[in-house]
């Protein structure tokens, strides 16, 4: 894999902070962003020394702002400002410097002039055996496009002189598509000094504003990151892979996550990994349950079905059974969803695909009797495990108990809620660490904010996983369920379902004004329909829900969020009034 770099501006902390988190994941380079520097307390000597001393080291400086084009007295103290800041530079130990296109609203419009004062300051920059990357900024006064940037470049005709080509300024401008990308790929890669990656959503809004808020980590958005790189990499490129990412939740969030979040992308990005296995189901899902969950969790187990089919050897943990679908009850744990367990073609190969990807492996304490299974810690803690076969059921007791009916058949889907912070990160992990792919995403005004949730799949949808976040931080007061999570269980026929919250009567007037007879949630695609039905909460955050689909549907049924959790608010209101 190439070198990898981060820019200072992508992690929040002091610049010692960042910089020790960029070296902790992993990082080859940083970018040092002015900024930063400006407000250390070291000096750039103690700062050289320091990121010597992590094993790092210091690509580029940058930004330099309103270099070229400028009127000659205004182009007089640009060549002061520049040799003031390659002297800086000879001070951190770095030999490039960004410069980006002027937004001075004197700017003048002659890229002759703009490439001869480029060729100026490269020859400053040359003289201390330094180079300048110039880059078109997307909202760059006259020069704004990649192709501008190149032809003003080539003019000035100077080996101190290159490009620095940003993936989001380069794709924020248009969508691009494989054969767009065939002249940037003809471009001599020598000539390209530096490459910067940054993914986002797809937003209509200011690209200056979109930018400066709203990036996010390669394949994190809907950006075309990865046939941007295979173009720049086909110029024969051979410098670093570098971060430039402004986020506002990553300027607040722990710089050590966010910045093994940032390696993680890069690695997924390069494409150099094991091969993600086959995955054929979900083998089980694993609840924590305190003391006061757990009876009430077992009893909504045997209202719908399930037998408390057997006792782990070693561990206070149950069992229980029906069909396919198989749930495990962890006493003693805060109530949620602690874990949960993936058939893979070859767990070996899951997990070393999830090492290659940083996934924090889990030592597991076990007998010599109990099956050695594998996990690793999903971005909010949730352990996942890989498994082929039925081995790991001989590590529990049979209990002499079965279900005397089957109502449901399996696991269909499991509903994580992530942390504010962390929505972004837990996409990539899930999408890159298990080969998966993106299946339906939206947004939804729930009775308490605004909700976004996101769906992953595998090829063949045996596996599926929905994430949902808040848009907004929550406040003190918030009378919903923090941090939602559920197991969603197939059925195949929903009327034989019992114990769930009753459907508001408004609800289904709605739906017979629209010619659908039903006492269930519903929703419908191009493929077919789904119902659904939900227990109560337990814990104050988990519950199930079962769905019925019916003629290939393919969604989750998410634009009926809104009544379900008012109906499980009401309910919850109901059962602590004692009726």
């Amino acid at each position: 894999m190439a070198r990898t770099s981060i820019a200072t501006v992508c992690l929040s902390g002091t610049l010692e902070d960042r910089l020790e988190a960029a070296a902790a994941a992993g990082f080859d380079a940083v970018e040092i962003f002015e900024n930063d520097l400006i407000a250390a307390s070291d000096s750039p000597e103690q700062i050289r020394r320091r990121v010597a001393d992590l094993g790092l080291t210091i690509d580029l400086y940058q930004p330099f702002r309103d270099a070229e084009a400028a009127p000659p007295a205004r182009f007089a103290a640009v060549q002061r400002r520049l040799m003031a800041k390659l002297d800086l530079m000879a001070r951190l130990g770095t030999d490039t410097i960004l410069v980006c296109s002027s937004v001075a609203p004197d700017t003048i419009d002659d890229d002759a002039l703009a490439a001869d004062q480029l060729r100026h300051l490269a020859v400053l920059a040359a003289e201390r055996g330094m180079r300048i990357a110039y880059e078109a900024l997307a909202w760059g006064r006259h020069v704004s496009t990649w192709e501008h940037s190149w032809e003003i470049v080539r003019r000035a005709d100077h080996p101190a002189l290159g490009l620095c080509l940003d993936s989001f300024h380069v794709l924020s401008r248009a969508e691009r598509h494989t054969d767009a990308y065939e002249e940037l790929a003809s471009l001599p890669g020598d000539r390209i000094f530096f490459l910067q990656l940054a993914d986002a959503p797809r937003l209509d809004m200011d690209v200056l504003q979109w930018s400066r808020h709203h990036r996010l980590f390669p394949l994190q958005g809907r950006l075309d990151l990865a046939g941007f790189t295979r173009a720049v990499l086909a110029t024969g490129y051979a410098g670093p892979l570098s971060l430039e990412v402004f986020n506002d939740v990553f300027r607040q969030a722990d710089p050590h996550r966010t910045a093994v979040d940032a390696r993680r992308s890069l690695t997924a990005l390069a494409g150099e990994l094991t091969p993600a296995p086959r995955l054929n189901g979900i083998a089980f899902a694993e609840l924590g349950v305190d003391a006061d969950a757990g009876p009430e969790l077992e009893a909504q187990l045997r209202t719908l079905g399930f037998a408390h089919t057997g006792q782990h050897r070693s561990k206070p943990v149950q069992l229980w059974e029906q069909s396919r679908a198989r749930i495990l009850l962890n006493a003693g744990a805060p109530t949620a969803i602690r874990a949960f367990a993936l058939e893979s073609d070859d767990p070996a190969a899951s997990a070393r695909r999830a090492s290659e990807l940083l996934a924090r492996p889990l030592p597991r304490r076990r007998r010599d009797s109990e099956a050695d299974l594998t996990a690793v810690a999903a971005p909010d803690g949730t352990e996942v495990f890989f498994v082929r076969g039925p081995a790991w059921l001989d590590d529990f007791l049979p209990t002499g108990e079965l279900p005397t009916e089957t109502r449901i058949f399996a696991i269909d889907h499991l509903s994580l809620a992530q942390p504010f912070d962390r929505y972004d990160e837990a996409a990539l992990f899930y999408r890159s660490v298990l080969g998966m792919s993106d299946d339906e995403a939206g947004e939804f005004a729930a009775p308490f904010g605004l909700m976004r949730t996101l769906a992953i799949r595998n090829d063949d949808r045996s596996v599926r996983l929905s994430l949902s976040v808040p848009l907004l931080r929550r406040g003190d007061w918030a009378p919903a369920v923090p941090h939602p999570q559920h197991i969603t269980l197939l059925t195949g026929d929903i009327t034989q379902i019992t114990g769930t919250v009753p459907v508001p009567a408004n609800y289904v007037d709605d739906l017979a004004a629209r010619g659908v007879q039903a006492t269930t949630l519903y929703d419908e695609d191009a493929h077919g329909s789904y119902r659904q039905l939900f227990t109560p909460i337990v814990g104050r955050r988990v519950f199930f829900e079962v769905v019925q689909r019916v003629g290939g549907y393919r969604g989750y049924g998410f634009a009926n969020d809104p009544v379900r959790m008012a109906a499980q608010r009401h309910e919850r209101i109901a059962s602590a009034a004692g009726g």
